[in-house]
């Protein structure tokens, strides 16, 4: 069957998310370090796990699990757009949970400081609002695919957030024919509704689209359950997950246009 259409996931797919809020944890931990002499990895260790254990904790969680709203990026979204009633909630608990998280964090290193944890969780928003980084190769395989096949993005996460993230690299937008967000569409991947939702937008068959992502519990798993084939995009070297097994699994976009049967000379 001929590929008509490639599917991308965002975060860590076409934007190096990881590596963004990597780098504004160890600016926000460094400011710290400076001015407690505390250890700035062992603060970023324990900033992350209070994150976790705090976002898990409120009323909201099953939201941002359906929806696709990490802990991570709960530190630094707005959460100001969306009509779901839960965003204006998470608009309400957002400042207190990262504040909190920096406070907690710095207490489990002997440092008590509320102003402190303040100005950190400021420092650490701005810091990955200045990292909108793409990896080296997105543009280059975006470049050979338009044209040739539809494009379609799909990412999971809030409405302002994850448009906040497109305004941070104009450039790529103009690449797809639909951008489709979870929180403005109801439910976020693996759920298949947004799947089927996704290919009626391309006008093609699942087994004429391809879904690219890196994350198999999201997008290899919404995309086996919905008869779409798909590519595993696995920089890391990864264990694939028990059950999860993609169609095709490959360390760099630019093998992609190859498998889709479309690259050029």
């Amino acid at each position: 069957m001929t590929v008509k259409a490639v599917i991308f996931d965002l975060d860590d797919t076409l934007l190096w998310d990881e590596r963004s809020v990597k780098e504004a944890f160890q600016a926000a931990s460094r400011q710290a370090a400076e001015r407690t002499g505390i250890d700035p990895e062992a603060l970023e260790e324990a900033v992350r796990s209070r994150a976790r254990e705090l976002y898990a904790g409120y009323e909201t969680y099953p939201f941002t699990q359906a929806i696709g709203i990490s802990p991570f990026e709960g530190l630094w979204a707005r959460f100001d757009k969306g009509e779901q009633p839960e965003f204006r909630k998470l608009q309400e608990i957002a400042p207190v949970y990262r504040k909190e998280a920096w406070r907690s964090g710095l207490a489990d290193l002997g440092v008590e400081n509320e102003a402190l944890a303040g100005e950190l969780a400021d420092l650490f928003a701005a810091e990955r609002r200045a990292r909108p980084l793409v990896y080296e190769e997105t543009y280059e395989v975006l470049d050979e695919l338009k044209g040739r096949v539809k494009l379609l993005l799909l990412t999971n996460g809030c409405p302002s957030l994850q448009q906040e993230k497109l305004d941070g690299v104009p450039q790529l937008v103009p690449y797809f024919d639909h951008i489709v967000i979870s929180g403005t569409f109801g439910k976020g991947k693996p759920d298949p509704a947004i799947f089927s939702h996704a290919l009626g937008l391309l006008g093609v068959e699942p087994e004429e689209a391809l879904m690219v992502g890196d994350k198999q519990s999201t997008d290899i798993r919404g995309a086996l359950d919905s008869g779409i084939p798909s590519v595993w995009i696995n920089r890391g070297g990864r264990a694939p997950h028990s059950g999860i097994v993609p169609v095709h699994q490959i360390d760099s976009l630019r093998e992609l246009p190859e498998l889709a049967g479309i690259r050029v000379s």
